[in-house]
């Protein structure tokens, strides 16, 4: 069975002003389970302790002090993709993970999870917000985007694979550069600077 194509879509970085397009996107579960995208930013018994509106209560205060913690992909006016996406170390629980602990010390960005509107899924925007990632860290200022996929598993329920699937990253130009659990990669793109357009 033929995949449906891939909706045109914009893609902005989450500001403030774009927050109620966040929530609807979330809705009431906050994504998946509570999480609100807290998980990478709180120790596990923090985040346990505030699933829901307290997670709700504490992403909101990351968005609104800014910079924008990552990237909304909208079909139309509709919201129906999310990354995070930050210097990696805005999320202290990869440095405590015995999987995606640092490959070195190189200063990398970081794009840890993404959600995607169930009619959505399956659809490339995944890839596209991956791409669009690389295009707003460069702009930023970073010359290594990292990422900490999954490899598929049969069965496996879509929304699970929160971190994204290897072979999204690997169309957006990532390689892999560690991989300390066997389904479980840690995947780099280099970010270089853009040659300036002759005139």
């Amino acid at each position: 069975m033929k995949r449906p194509a891939t909706p045109p879509l914009t893609i902005h970085p989450l500001t403030s002003e774009r927050w109620p397009d966040l929530v609807r996107l979330f809705g009431e579960r906050g994504a998946c389970g509570g999480c609100w995208c807290m998980w990478w930013r709180l120790p596990r018994a923090r985040w346990v302790g505030q699933k829901g509106l307290a997670n709700q209560k504490a992403f909101r205060a990351v968005v609104e002090a800014g910079p924008p913690p990552g990237l909304l992909a909208y079909a139309g006016d509709e919201p129906v993709g999310w990354c995070a996406l930050a210097p990696r170390t805005d999320y202290p629980r990869l440095e405590t993970s015995r999987i995606l602990k640092p490959v070195d010390d190189q200063p990398v960005w970081s794009v840890p999870c993404f959600f995607v509107a169930r009619g959505c899924r399956r659809r490339g925007v995944n890839l596209a917000l991956l791409k669009a990632a690389a295009s707003y860290a460069r702009s930023r200022g970073a010359r290594m985007l990292e990422g900490y996929p999954s490899d598929p598993k049969p069965g496996y329920p879509e929304v699970f694979y929160y971190t994204g699937l290897t072979s999204a990253f690997r169309k957006a130009g990532f390689r892999e550069v560690a991989r300390r659990s066997p389904a479980r990669p840690i995947m780099r793109r280099e970010l270089r600077k853009r040659a300036p357009k002759r005139k």
